[in-house]
Formats: structure tokens, sequence, C-alpha cells
């Protein structure tokens, strides 16, 4: 018996961060105050390197970085190619950046204002569309399925989480890429009034796919998505999410977020409580990173795998110890650790999976498994003062392997390959 066709887990995380290529290094960086010189800006070249990208603004090469890093870590493309290894439209894109072109689209509209449009460059004026990072992911890795870019404020991170599961939920596709990036320039720093120390230049990306598909082609799932929710105030975004009152075990909460005594804050209620029970460990990603605006949501899943990774190592209470001091990979670490040994050891490894995305065996439980909200990871977008709110949850996968997984049917609106 397969799981149902509304799980959906992830299955490959992409990193292009200054200082941080897995989940774990996101989430020590923001665990753990970054001190002396900055680091070095992403080197886009390094990783996609330089041709056919001369005429794309950075947040586009941020966006290619982070997705071929998630594809190749869900292993959907091999280490030596760029192509997917499965039907092209059975993959979507989901992209979320509210500033990424900005300077491409305000340089573009003041040129045309000061002289005409005769004067822009033709190789340049695509840059300008505000489809342009979601489209060159998906012209890149040859991804047919439907195309999504959202620029929707604070909460946009984590909506193009949503919507990309959703995709995969009503069966539209089998699995969605979802990318998160902002970068900063001038033309951003003038509009936000902040300096580009202030602001992140970087991109995640996650795989979400169905359960069952996962569990078909053999792939190592790292987390279940778990609710979504918009409401207008934190509070009761909080309280949709997890009624009663349950703690979860971590919080990230939403850029900058400031927490006064209770009855104080942005994040405090009506009745004077703030929204997670104050014993619940705190991480904001953009202490780390930087004020992410669209990026935030997806870097906030990225940093909450790697919490989830040390919640099943037993090494969360330690901030310094990764997964791995435990013996445990985490989803993520596989992409770091074949650019560090080459590509010979990549493809070495380009068929294998551990397979904790399964199916559940004979007698085993026909819904989900379900995990108590000290096991979950909470995240929100937004605050108080906004007009909406965005929470999601994200829990553990349960190992329920089968050694041989029945074939899943296809559903309703599944694409025919």
């Amino acid at each position: 018996m397969t799981r149902g066709p509304g799980e959906v887990v992830v299955t490959g995380v992409g990193l292009a961060l200054p200082g941080a290529d897995t989940p774990d290094a996101l989430l020590r960086r923001t665990a753990c105050a970054v001190t002396g010189p900055a680091a070095e800006p992403f080197d886009t070249a390094a990783r996609i390197g330089r041709r056919g990208h001369r005429y794309k603004d950075r947040a586009t090469r941020l966006a290619l970085c982070a997705a071929l890093d998630a594809l190749r870590d869900a292993r959907l493309i091999p280490s030596d190619g760029e192509e997917v290894t499965v039907p092209g439209d059975t993959v979507g894109v989901v992209a979320s950046s509210n500033l990424g072109n900005l300077d491409t689209a305000c340089l573009t509209a003041a040129a045309i204002a000061e002289r005409s449009a005769v004067d822009l460059s033709p190789m340049s004026l695509p840059n300008a569309s505000s489809n342009v990072i979601a489209s060159w992911v998906a012209i890149r890795h040859g991804l047919r399925g439907p195309n999504l870019m959202l620029c929707n404020g604070a909460t946009s991170g984590l909506d193009a989480v949503h919507w990309g599961a959703a995709l995969v939920a009503a069966g539209r596709v089998r699995r969605a890429v979802v990318i998160g990036v902002e970068t900063h320039n001038a033309v951003v720093e003038d509009l936000l009034g902040r300096s580009a120390d202030e602001l992140l230049d970087g991109a995640a990306a996650l795989v979400v796919e169905g359960a069952r598909w996962a569990e078909g082609r053999g792939a190592r799932a790292a987390a279940t998505l778990g609710r979504y929710q918009r409401r207008a105030g934190l509070s009761g975004c909080v309280e949709a999410l997890l009624p009663g009152g349950a703690a979860p075990g971590v919080w990230f909460t939403p850029e900058r977020y400031a927490e006064g005594p209770a009855g104080t804050g942005a994040g405090a209620g009506t009745d004077g409580a703030v929204p997670v029970p104050e014993a619940v460990p705190r991480y904001d990603v953009t202490s780390a990173v930087g004020r992410a605006s669209g990026a935030l949501g997806v870097l906030q899943c990225v940093a909450a795998i790697g919490w989830l990774a040390r919640a099943e190592a037993g090494t969360d209470a330690a901030p310094g110890a990764g997964p791995e001091a435990a013996g445990l990979r985490a989803v993520g670490s596989e992409a770091a650790e074949r650019r560090a040994a080459g590509p010979q050891a990549a493809g070495s490894e380009a068929g294998a999976g551990s397979g904790t995305a399964c199916a559940a065996g004979p007698g085993a439980a026909p819904g989900p498994v379900p995990v108590p909200a000290s096991r979950q990871a909470l995240i929100t977008s937004g605050d108080d003062t906004a007009e909406a709110v965005a929470g999601l949850l994200l829990r553990p996968t349960p190992d329920r392997c089968h050694p041989h997984p029945p074939r899943a049917p296809l559903i309703s609106m599944e694409c025919s390959r």
C-alpha cells in the first residue's frame, strides 16, 4: 500500500550562498553569530561555468546554481549532465523573487525614457521579464511542466513551496523545483534604503516530490511537507497550524522578528501571549544571510531540514555538531561532497539511494503516520504588521520501507508518462 497522493516530500536541496553549502551549514551559521570578515560572494561560474551566462542577470545565475544542486541532490540529473533523467513534463518550476531583476527593469525603463527603445540591447532585454528566473531554469534543464514565478512580498518564498506542493498533490506534475533567490545592487539598495551587507545575495532550492514517485525511483526523502496556512496575523497563523497551543520542536521566525516579554512585541496575540512557547528554540535565518525578501521561505525550509536531520540523529541540542557526527548524512550534503570529491566520486553514487521515502509494508497504516508537534519545524514569514502571514510545518519522513513497493496507479490530472 502506498501513501496518498497528497503527501509531498523533499528529495533534493540546493544552496548558492557564501559560506554555507548544506542545510546543516546554514543552520550552524544561523545559530552562531558569524565573526570576522564577510565571506566572498558566491561564484556562480564555479558551479555552472561562464559559457552561455554572459547576458543573464545575477539573480538568474544564482537560481541556476541552486536548482542544479537540488536536482543533482535529488538524483534527477547525472553528475556529468544537465538534462533530467525523467520525462521533462513530469517536472515543474516555481520560483520566488521580489527584487531579483529589479535593476534590469528599472534601467530598461530609464533608458527608454531618456533615449528610446532603439538603444536597448536585444540580449539583455529578456531579463526585464518578471518570469525570467523560472523560465531559464526550465529551459536549462528541459523542464516542461507548469512554470510559475511568484513576487508576493514577505510570504513569497513559503507561498512558492506551497504552490510547488499543490502542483504535485493535484497530479499536474510528479515533482517540482522550488527556488527562492534575491540579490543586492545599487537599485535594490536605493529602493530598500539598506546597504549591501544587510541584504541577501544568494539562492536556495528544493525538489518537492510525490512520495509515491520518490518511492518508485528509490529516492531518499529528507522531510515531509505538513500543513500550510495564510492568515492576517502571526498568532492566528500559528494557532491554525498548531491548534491548542501545541509546541513545535523549533520555530523559524519571520525576518528580524522582535519578541519582547509576554504581552509585548510584534508577535503578541490579543490575549497577551506570544504565539510560540518561550522554551521553543528560535532561528532567524536572515541574521546569517541578510534580509531575504522573496527567498526567505525557501531558505527557512532548507535550514529546517538541517534541524530535522540533527533531531533524528539526536544532536539538535549541539549547534556545532552536524548530522555527520552521529553517522547521518542529510539531504543537501551529497551534492557538496560530490563537488569536493570530483566527478568520479559523483558518478559512482548515481544509482544509489537510502530509501527513506518508501512504501508502507503489509499491514501498515494507509495514511501518513502522525508526528508529534515537538518533532515538527514551524516556519513563518511575515508578522502582525503585514497584511498576510504564511506558515508551514515541516516534519520528518517515517522510515516505512518495503523491499518491493507496488507500482502506484496514475491519479486524475497526472501527466501521461
